[in-house]
């Protein structure tokens, strides 16, 4: 379930459209990963600082708007800013302009994880649904 989530090493990240299989997937891997609903501050600030794009099953830098152009234009999404539109507002392109995405990689975040970092959020742990307080975990692992 994590490889399809494209989650395959420890501290990735990446965006997903919640729907009933996605739900149904994240229970199942709860006691393994935070997940939650971020913000447009939060998705910038990702995809300007640890954003690659997919080209040729190579991991590439979005250095420019030519890069995002050449690969999502056919989708109407030609600069890195539409990208980040179609991400957060989750459009009808959403599933083509995510696998695009090459999955974040994260640093721990600062201070490092609570004590009890195997606990579920809502037992004062850092797994499970962080709902709105996913913003400040990738925060501090940006």
């Amino acid at each position: 379930i994590l490889q399809l989530l494209r989650l395959l090493q420890i501290n990735n990240g990446v965006f997903v459209k919640v729907t009933k299989a996605i739900t149904e997937m994240l229970k199942v891997v709860e006691p393994w990963i935070a997940y939650g609903y971020p913000n447009l501050k939060t998705v910038k600030e990702l995809v300007y600082k640890r954003g690659y794009g997919k080209v040729n099953k190579q991991r590439v830098a979005l250095t420019d708007n030519a890069i995002v152009e050449e690969n999502l234009g056919k989708y109407g999404i030609v600069c890195v800013e539409d990208l980040i539109h179609e991400i957060y507002t989750v459009g009808p392109n959403f599933k083509q302009a995510s696998n695009f995405l090459w999955p974040f990689k994260l640093s721990n975040p600062t201070g490092g994880f609570r004590p009890r970092k195997f606990k579920h959020f809502i037992e004062g742990g850092d797994l499970g649904n962080r709902e709105e307080a996913i913003n400040a975990l990738v925060r501090q692992m940006n």
